[in-house]
């Protein structure tokens, strides 16, 4: 079988691959990228709406989860959404701030795959695609042995069998795996006895059980504001009601707080004062729906008075004929509705994978392994998860450089 030997080989021509390679090969190391897909950059190309959300102008190491919550802050503070849009300027891409920091394509997201794939061209970098990995092995050589300065990684595919002095994993999370996301990063890591923390699906929609979530089956589609809580961290952005639940961007980003048999707590209401509302209305003959339909969209009105009220004890009437101590009830509802879902959509509607690498392993100077010299982890498949917006591509970019100066 035909050998190949290289300083640097990298499994995942993602955006954190990419990155890598070509910091690599501005170094002068001869580099190669693998992927086992026959499309590139396919999250790249799909994220976005297709015109891909690849940083935000805002990023800090706040906008993510780890169980290491500074280990992203060297990366983030060495590769920063300014240099990538400098890269976009050099290539004349345009773009544009949708909101909050977050920067899309104004065109295409075709134009970020093709940038990579140019500068990846321009740093000498070499490609395997459609290339499955069989085998990863580790084969000191006598002169590691003797000075821990020299290591092998023995990379065996379908075609060929790949020699590297640096491997670097930069093979994504469980998320999307219609578009070919597998555990191999995962399994990578096992094998060389690298921790993983457990493994969740993240910025995903929840579910609902039947029974408490039927009366608003009907409602799919419908989105408003509000301001939705967990586990001590809020966000004010869109639901959407789902026919299996709730997602849109505030359900997105609270979900990867979440977790099971925890209740959501969300504020319906969150610029309005519910009871300034009441009393202005405290002598009107009109029925308390017909108010928050003001408000709030009139399907979600009259299905949440259905079942919430129902709850409280209460019926639906004029808001004359509710006592004050009712209509207290009836505000406190509207600005804490308490929802329990039983469930997520799971990984193939997940836009990114919570949890892996654990990076008590890594330096977060390089990205390597303390324990396998020469092993490195980059993007989506380490224990570092942004919230939406842009953020987890940021981590790709910044990981990757950061890699990529070392391997």
């Amino acid at each position: 079988m035909k050998e190949i030997c290289k300083d640097v080989a990298i499994i995942g021509a993602g955006a954190a691959g990419m990155m890598c390679a070509i910091e690599a090969g501005k170094r002068g190391r001869s580099v190669l990228l693998i992927d086992h897909a026959r499309k590139l950059g396919e999250k790249i190309r799909i994220s976005g709406g297709g015109r891909c959300n690849f940083t935000n102008r805002y990023t800090t190491a706040e906008n993510f989860l780890s169980n290491n919550p500074h280990f992203c802050r060297s990366a983030l503070a060495r590769f920063t959404p300014q240099h990538f849009t400098a890269l976009l300027d050099k290539h004349g891409i345009r773009y544009h701030e949708k909101k909050s920091g977050q920067l899309f394509c104004d065109d295409s997201s075709l134009q970020i795959i093709n940038m990579l794939q140019d500068e990846c061209a321009n740093a000498g970098v070499d490609w395997q695609m459609f290339s499955q990995i069989k085998q990863v092995e580790y084969t000191p050589s006598i002169a590691e042995a003797a000075s821990k300065a020299y290591r092998r990684f023995i990379l065996t595919t379908e075609r060929n069998v790949i020699s590297a002095n640096s491997l670097a994993i930069a093979t994504g999370g469980l998320s999307i795996p219609q578009i070919g996301a597998t555990a191999l990063g995962y399994q990578i890591a096992n094998q060389f006895g690298v921790g993983v923390v457990p493994l969740r699906p993240g910025l995903v929609a929840l579910t609902f059980a039947t029974e408490n979530f039927h009366a608003f089956k009907g409602i799919s589609g419908v989105s408003f504001d509000v301001e939705v809580s967990c586990r001590g961290t809020c966000f004010r952005e869109n639901i959407l009601f789902t026919h299996r639940g709730l997602s849109g961007p505030a359900i997105l980003q609270i979900s990867s707080y979440w977790r099971p048999g925890e209740a959501l707590h969300i504020n319906l209401l969150p610029q309005q004062n519910v009871q300034k509302i009441f009393q202005t209305f405290k002598h009107s003959t009109i029925e308390l729906p017909n108010v928050l339909i003001r408000y709030l969209p009139k399907r979600f009105v009259q299905a949440w008075c259905d079942v919430r009220f129902a709850q409280l004890g209460l019926v639906i009437k004029p808001i004359n004929q509710y006592r004050d101590i009712e209509l207290r009830q009836i505000e406190n509802a509207l600005h804490d509705w308490q929802v329990t879902p039983t469930g997520t959509a799971g990984y193939k509607k997940a836009e990114v994978t919570l949890g892996g690498i654990d990076t008590h392993e890594l330096s977060s100077r390089t990205m390597e392994s303390k324990h396998v010299p020469g092993l490195y982890f980059i993007g989506e498949v380490v224990d570092v998860t942004g919230h939406l917006g842009g953020f987890n591509f940021q981590w790709a970019w910044a990981s990757g450089y950061a890699a990529g100066q070392f391997v």
